[in-house]
């Protein structure tokens, strides 16, 4: 039906309005350096309906709107996401992402209990934090320029997240339609969503790839925009009829498009449509916030906010580093992800509407996601001076590891290249099936808790007599796959470490040291996937008093002898230093007579060493090692100096090169080109010894 000449739809005035405040807010934001998302969360607050402005749109139209943002966000997502792309995304960024969603989701959902919040809410507040944003990371980097090294584990990272994020979101929205967090029901939600994606990814490659390259075919950009988004909203349909999200049809429907090979061809097309609803999606974001209850929350904002930071920083750089991605770009890449973002404002608003969150819960989300979008843009355009920082207040024993971690890291991958681990899938195999055991058990146990207290009770048995005994008999069940994954994971650090630093023919073993240490960082990285994992799926079923201290004490056990075998291993390598330091002496650092290879026999573990004397007018020349910041900037460490005056053995960051100098570099192959470069300004003409 046409509409009366001078007589407008209120869809369009909800729209022009939304659209418009939005359109200067995000210019001013733009202006001041931010994400323009925060110009259009202040957009919702001033045509919201709670500032007396006389600036009004409509929250449930502007909110119905709204879900055009979210469909098409999620298709454009899952564009991304074809086979190829997963494979390449998983074996980068699979663990970190893992152990960074896990790590999230266990202390939003402990930091939720602590504050009073039911199970429920708890749980919501832990999915909320534990998906970055992605538009707010790509406008960062974009600005920033950080490295290729990091951008690419963060964007990989960022993959893994969204996988989760939909999982999440359509679990999440089966729960919260009144299913509740009883294991068994949720067991079974897990299985229905599994066969509804098996189905519907089955029927859509037979039909949807085949009918999009046909499409493509008749080279019209708008019939193929036109079928795509008609994908798009049919997926999401039938998402929502079979009672999930329309944001997982949307994503399966952009998987079953990148299948057919037109994803480079489709986004392109589909892009300004998205970020147009997306766009109106925060707007409806910002309406739902009274400007009244800030007041009430922002301290509780700031509290989130300071763990979404800290806690990122900390989980994915420590996860990060452990899988040989060096600590400086550990450290950004951690950096890069602290904020929460698009699905966080998804999860708020479900757990808002469905009755399973206070109306408070979206102020705070929206708060701490400003608080995050800010520091984020900030930490990213400071990135590495924020990680040179933190990497000097490390105490000098986690420095040696870090200095030689990434050689072990290149020796285990030389010695899976000549397959000289054996036994390794085994003990993973293993760690897993105790992982899924301990859950289940947790699961079984959390399952028979009702029961058991309907039968005391219809037998006359105390109640808490008969919940302290299935405790008992739960947690000694349990301890039997605790302790399977605790010998697993020895096992695994140990059948690794001595693949990267075997020991020798002789009778002593002279890798001793280096491997000790190796294994306690292996173990670390053991802890973190297998551990964090089990404990945010088994923490809304234990007692609340329970995960916290238990992974505390394995944490600290781990950290502990962490600190012992950094100790041996600084011994170690002072040892080596003070060989090097003889060797240089005798041979005047002439690379033609410096030969380490009998040094590195005799103390393995340290890496290539390399003698690298400086001419006159070497860049190096007249500055300090804390200035160069070597091993910061490179990875490789400075072992000996030999100069007419003497030979120093690890030399104090303080002390200035000179021209005539010899300095021997131990590290990677890479690492070690990097310092020579940095050092001689890349025109060294005398070959590596």
């Amino acid at each position: 039906m046409l509409l009366a000449a001078g007589s407008t739809s209120p869809f369009v005035e909800d729209l022009a309005l939304a659209l418009g405040v939005a359109a200067v807010t995000s210019v001013v934001f733009r202006r001041l350096g931010q994400p323009a998302v925060l110009g259009y969360l202040i957009a919702g607050l001033i045509v919201g309906p709670y500032l007396p402005l006389p600036l009004f749109a409509d929250p449930g139209r502007v909110a119905a709107l709204s879900e055009f943002g979210v469909v098409l966000v999620m298709f454009g997502i899952g564009l991304h996401f074809s086979p190829r792309d997963l494979a390449e995304a998983v074996p980068k960024a699979g663990l970190v992402g893992l152990v960074q969603v896990s790590a999230m989701l266990w202390l939003g959902f402990v930091l939720g209990r602590a504050l009073g919040w039911a199970v429920l809410s708890s749980v919501f507040l832990g999915a909320t934090l534990a998906i970055s944003s992605t538009m707010v990371v790509a406008s960062a980097i974009e600005e920033s320029g950080l490295s290729a090294g990091p951008r690419e584990l963060v964007f990989g990272v960022l993959v893994i997240q969204d996988l989760v994020a939909v999982v999440m979101i359509a679990a999440l929205t089966t729960v919260a339609s009144g299913t509740g967090l009883q294991a068994l029901e949720l067991a079974m939600t897990t299985a229905k969503l599994l066969g509804f994606l098996a189905v519907l990814a089955v029927a859509g490659l037979l039909i949807v790839p085949r009918a999009l390259r046909m499409v493509g075919a008749m080279a019209h950009a708008e019939t193929l925009l036109i079928a795509a988004t008609g994908l798009c909203f049919t997926m999401a349909l039938l998402a929502a009829k079979a009672g999930y999200s329309v944001a997982l049809g949307a994503f399966v429907a952009g998987s079953l498009a990148a299948s057919s090979g037109l994803a480079p061809r489709i986004e392109p097309l589909v892009s300004p449509i998205r970020d147009l609803f997306a766009a109106v999606f925060f707007v409806s974001v910002g309406m739902m916030v009274d400007p009244s209850m800030l007041g009430d929350v922002w301290h509780l904002a700031v509290m989130v906010a300071v763990m979404v930071v800290v806690g990122q920083l900390v989980v994915v750089s420590i996860t990060a580093f452990v899988g040989g991605n060096g600590l400086r770009r550990s450290i950004q890449v951690g950096l890069a992800l602290g904020q929460i973002g698009e699905f966080s404002f998804i999860l708020a608003q479900l757990a808002v509407h469905a009755g399973v969150a206070d109306p408070t819960f979206v102020p705070i989300v929206v708060l701490v996601a400003i608080i995050t979008t800010t520091t984020t843009t900030l930490a990213v355009r400071h990135c590495e001076r924020i990680a040179a920082w933190i990497d000097r207040k490390l105490p000098h024993r986690v420095h040696t590891v870090a200095a030689l971690y990434e050689s072990w890291i290149a020796s285990l991958v030389e010695a899976r290249r000549g397959r000289r681990i054996v036994g390794i899938r085994r003990f993973v195999r293993l760690a897993v099936i105790d992982a899924a055991a301990l859950v289940a058990v947790v699961a079984g146990g959390a399952i028979a808790r009702r029961h058991v207290v309907d039968a005391a009770e219809r037998s006359g048995i105390d109640r808490e007599v008969a919940v302290i005994a299935l405790g008992v008999v739960t947690a000694a069940a349990a301890a039997v796959f605790v302790i399977g994954m605790i010998r697993c994971g020895r096992a695994i650090g140990g059948t690794l470490a001595r693949a990267a630093l075997p020991r020798g023919a002789a009778g002593t073993d002279l890798a001793f040291a280096p491997r000790r240490a190796l294994v306690v960082v292996l173990q670390v990285a053991a802890v973190l996937v297998l551990g964090l994992p089990v404990l945010a799926i088994t923490q809304p079923m234990l007692p609340a008093w329970l995960g916290v201290p238990a992974f505390a004490v394995v944490l600290g056990v781990v950290v502990v002898s962490f600190w012992r075998r950094a100790d041996e291993l600084d011994g170690h390598v002072r040892a080596g230093a003070e060989a090097v330091a003889e060797l240089l002496r005798q041979t005047a650092g002439e690379p033609g007579r410096f030969e380490a290879e009998h040094i590195e026999r005799m103390l393995p573990g340290l890496g290539d060493i390399t003698s690298v004397p400086l001419g006159v007018g070497a860049p190096a020349c007249g500055r300090t090692l804390a200035e160069l910041d070597l091993r910061g900037r490179t990875g490789a460490t400075v072992l000996a100096i030999d100069r007419p005056d003497g030979v120093r053995a690890v030399p104090a960051g303080h002390e200035p090169l000179r021209a005539g100098d010899v300095l021997a570099l131990v590290g990677t192959t890479v690492a070690i080109a990097e310092a020579r470069a940095l050092l001689l300004g890349g025109g060294d003409p005398v070959s590596p010894a």
